[in-house]
């Protein structure tokens, strides 16, 4: 198989739209809430793409080169995930033009834009939905949902009975893959966004759409309007079914960030962690790890500064992992300055935009991390091997490897200083300079090994 060729390459942001930026006011509801306003379920704050062109420069400063954008398309909430039009953009997010506008700055500046595929379920507003609504057994849609009983009852407050919703929400109707008329049209989406010029899809929950010889048609129609654009898999455990040539390409590697969480709050010690993460390569296969979204959050989790107890060191910590770790490292916006959040809808605040907001020197160091992880190949595409691993003192250090370039990453997730007299000769001759690749440190192979001295918390790049 062939997953896309600048996957590899990849450093995502994912942008949950109301939140990012607002560039036009005139698509704003109005009843739109102050932004900033503590998030709620059902308030709109006003961002939309026209915010996201205006706030690119940012984005490009940071580092990134492709984007993930949560549901765009028409639809009643904030989130999106009820869609009710999968053709239109959403007129508070702005028009088919605005999003035009933004594939062009995208794609001219080198960056990949990813929308949100959220195909096991619609909203009430969906026009089939809608029809049966109207017309019950009747409907000339009725076989493209799971109905149990007529007349439908999709408003009065309780779980849905009538009919399959979305863990039995009555506002997610789920949609029938068994109806030959339901795959055509989701098809016929995916085909449709992708020749408009998208990059690819990120799937939402996929594994309810639980169809093997669908996806398989939907990877071939995808591939088919353009074979680099990827498939990103909302997978929330380490499974293989979905990495191949069948499904998707990658899918989102939550199992690294809940073995980072582990780690760095004391649940799990540093060999456990190491086991953790290194074992995920013996389940996909190699080509699929580079090409996983490996991210610490998302619009679904709380924010990893908050999971991390607002510890700034420990979340510099973890993107100092993130960023080493092979795959596409994901940023969830915000999660770059420090923004706090618990769980939905916590997690999706508006971006502060005044700098003073920012947490300590948290920006510049994910922005170098990006930078350096660009210029070097062996972060983006070399082998994985562990170097040492120390869990009395709770210190791990793996190499990426390609050709003649070699990188050591070594972290420290103590709560001391450690001194570490690591073993190099396998990668570095003896008398050899060595630099930190993120402070310029000079360091120098002595009978076979590296002395260091890492502070609480911290880690080091070596190249």
């Amino acid at each position: 198989m062939t997953t896309p060729y600048w996957m590899q390459d990849a450093v995502f942001y994912q942008i949950f739209p109301d939140r990012f930026a607002d560039g036009d006011r005139r698509n704003n509801p109005p009843n739109v809430k102050p932004w900033g306003t503590p998030p709620t379920a059902h308030d709109f704050q006003g961002g939309d793409l026209r915010g996201i062109i205006q706030k690119f420069d940012y984005l490009l400063d940071l580092g990134i080169n492709a984007i993930y954008l949560n549901p765009i398309f028409l639809a009643t909430s904030t989130h999106r995930y009820n869609t009710s039009d999968y053709y239109k953009i959403d007129p508070k997010l702005g028009t088919m033009l605005d999003f035009h506008a933004l594939l062009d700055v995208a794609h001219r500046n080198n960056v990949r834009i990813v929308l949100d595929g959220v195909f096991n379920h619609v909203g009430r507003g969906f026009f089939a939905f809608n029809d049966v609504l109207e017309n019950n057994e009747y409907s000339a849609y009725k076989d493209w949902f799971h109905i149990h009983h007529y007349p439908l009852d999709a408003y009065t407050p309780g779980e849905s009975i009538h009919f399959e919703g979305w863990w039995r929400y009555k506002s997610l109707p789920k949609l029938n893959f068994h109806s030959k008329a339901v795959r055509a049209y989701v098809l016929d989406v995916a085909r449709y966004w992708v020749e408009r010029g998208i990059d690819g899809w990120r799937l939402d929950v996929p594994n309810e759409i639980d169809d093997d010889p669908f996806w398989a048609e939907f990877r071939q129609v995808v591939k088919t309007a353009n074979r680099d654009a990827c498939l990103i898999g909302e997978i929330w455990n380490a499974d293989p079914r979905w990495a191949n040539d069948t499904h998707f390409d990658g899918v989102m590697n939550y199992p690294v960030r809940d073995a980072v969480l582990a780690c760095l709050n004391g649940h799990e010690n540093i060999l456990q962690f190491a086991d953790r993460v290194e074992g995920l390569f013996k389940i996909y296969p190699w080509e699929n790890i580079l090409a996983m979204y490996v991210t610490l959050g998302s619009h679904d989790t709380e924010r990893i500064l908050t999971m991390l107890y607002n510890d700034l060191q420990k979340v510099k910590l973890a993107f100092t992992f993130l960023f080493a770790y092979p795959g596409a490292p994901a940023i969830y916006y915000g999660d770059e300055v420090g923004l706090e959040g618990g769980k939905d809808p916590d997690s999706r605040r508006a971006f502060p935009w005044d700098a003073a907001q920012w947490r300590g020197d948290l920006r510049p160091w994910v922005q170098t991390l990006i930078n350096i992880r660009q210029k070097r190949a062996s972060l983006r595409r070399g082998e994985y091997q562990r170097v040492a691993v120390d869990p009395a003192k709770g210190w791990y250090a793996f190499a990426r490897t390609l050709g003649e370039e070699k990188t050591i990453i070594v972290l420290n997730t103590s709560a001391e200083t450690v001194q570490i007299h690591l073993t190099v000769a396998k990668y570095w001759r003896e008398g050899c300079a060595i630099r930190s690749l993120l402070d310029y440190r000079p360091f120098t192979v002595q009978e076979g090994k590296i002395s260091l001295t890492l502070p609480p918390h911290s880690g080091i790049w070596l190249g």
